[in-house]
């Protein structure tokens, strides 16, 4: 019986060795250091042609430089085309950062040909991404949802719905289980459920912003974007002291001009925006036009007034007011958090980066990687604008509380009235027999 129990260890022991992904003495010497496998040049070669005089710093600047460009007028494009184009580009753009990190997680351990890992990973992707988006067109659109029979039945069910396909997968994950890659298979079925959470529950609160209006959803992703190109230009011509050992080649010089640089520009961009119905007004369904709209009145916070300078300043710029939107004032909360706090999120993918030994998490985008390297710091941004938008800006919508008491019983909304005339009666707005 010893005997028994001690080959019983033994092939324990072995089943766990198996299990374990191998890393050779050399991998093994690289953990902390700072060498990454040479990456595939694709710069187009109209690019490689017009550049190849110069030295590889300025090459790869003035390709940063032209991808930049041209991202940025396909940002005013699909801003121009409107909220719905938008949504579907965010859309787009978390499937591919999905892509990318599982990717990495497969060919990591692609040898053990796991069964099933890449089909659920990407059912567990559609899972999650029913029930956050669910939720939102629930709330968002709910005169649409009760006007029609299979919406307001999805509806009224989907969160069974939505744990009743999760719960599917997971009993497929568990049927798929092999004895000797246990461990490896629940790495990888954590390894799926992180990606879920950084990037679907990231990405549906962009969307979530982007349904108070377009503002809150172009001023943070522009302020972001507008850090990452100054921090680079300033740590490319002034930059000396290295800022942190995950990024070598960020420096103090590149962080400290990034930040006023994003400060002034939202500031200017949020003046822009904020005079316009298109960027301020939430995107809702109007059960008059039986279409999705962006018109209203704008709240006061998207309405000029006048501000006070303090007295130490009015000697200086000779002004006793200033004429600011309040928005403006907000646009400050929103870059400062962009330029201090945002690049934590480039310095985690960084890390992660190193941690498996890759220069970017895809070579999508040439002299700038994949499309997950360009929203690291976005994904960061997207949960602080949705916080920061139901701590002090969200508050009760009347509209939709009123489209919620209709559809009560008659009963439930006979209740409700009376208990508010009776509070507003004792307020003193309405008399007794009124």
């Amino acid at each position: 019986m010893t005997e028994l129990r001690r080959r019983g260890r033994e092939e324990e022991s072995l089943d766990e060795r198996e299990s374990e992904p191998t890393t050779s003495g050399n991998e093994a010497k690289h953990d902390s250091g700072n060498l990454e496998p040479a990456s595939v040049d694709n710069t187009p070669e109209v690019l490689n042609k017009a550049l190849s005089g110069l030295s590889s710093r300025w090459k790869n600047w003035w390709v940063r430089g032209i991808l930049t460009l041209a991202m940025i007028s396909f940002f005013f494009l699909i801003i121009y085309l409107g909220p719905m184009v938008l949504m579907m580009i965010v859309m787009g753009v978390q499937i591919k950062c999905f892509h990318e990190i599982i990717l990495i997680g497969y060919s990591v351990y692609h040898s053990y040909h796991l069964p099933w890992f890449r089909t659920l990973s990407w059912y567990f992707l559609l899972c999650a991404n029913y029930f956050f988006y669910g939720e939102t067109v629930t709330d968002t659109f709910f005169a649409l949802v009760q006007r029609e029979e299979p919406l307001r039945i999805l509806s009224k069910y989907h969160r069974f719905i939505s744990f009743a396909l999760y719960l599917a997968g997971f009993c497929m994950f568990v049927l798929s289980l092999v004895k000797k890659h246990y461990r490896l298979q629940f790495y990888m079925f954590g390894w799926t459920h992180v990606t879920l959470l950084i990037v679907v529950t990231q990405s549906h609160l962009i969307i979530h912003n982007l349904f108070d209006g377009m503002i809150w959803f172009i001023v943070p992703i522009s302020c972001v974007i507008c850090n990452d190109i100054m921090a680079y230009m300033f740590g490319f011509f002034f930059g000396r002291t290295p800022l942190i050992k995950l990024s070598p080649k960020k420096t103090w010089e590149g962080f400290i001009g990034g930040f006023f640089s994003t400060v002034l520009f939202g500031a200017l961009l949020s003046y822009v925006m904020s005079g316009y119905k298109y960027f301020v007004c939430p995107y809702e369904f109007n059960s008059d036009a039986n279409s999705f709209t962006v018109d209203c009145e704008p709240s006061e916070l998207f309405q000029l007034q006048d501000y006070t300078i303090p007295c130490l300043f009015q000697s200086f710029l000779g002004w006793e007011t200033v004429r600011l939107y309040p928005f403006q004032i907000h646009s400050i909360a929103l870059s400062s958090f962009a330029s201090l706090i945002s690049p934590f999120g480039g310095f985690f993918a960084s890390g992660f980066k190193r941690a498996f030994k890759i220069k970017d998490f895809a070579d999508t985008i040439p002299g700038h990687g994949g499309i997950m390297d360009r929203f690291d710091c976005q994904y960061l941004m997207a949960t602080f604008v949705n916080v920061y938008i139901a701590s002090f800006i969200r508050g009760p919508n009347p509209a939709k509380l009123l489209q919620q008491l209709l559809a009560l019983r008659i009963d439930q909304q006979l209740q409700i009235f009376k208990s508010l005339k009776a509070s507003l009666i004792q307020k003193g707005v309405l008399t007794t027999g009124a």
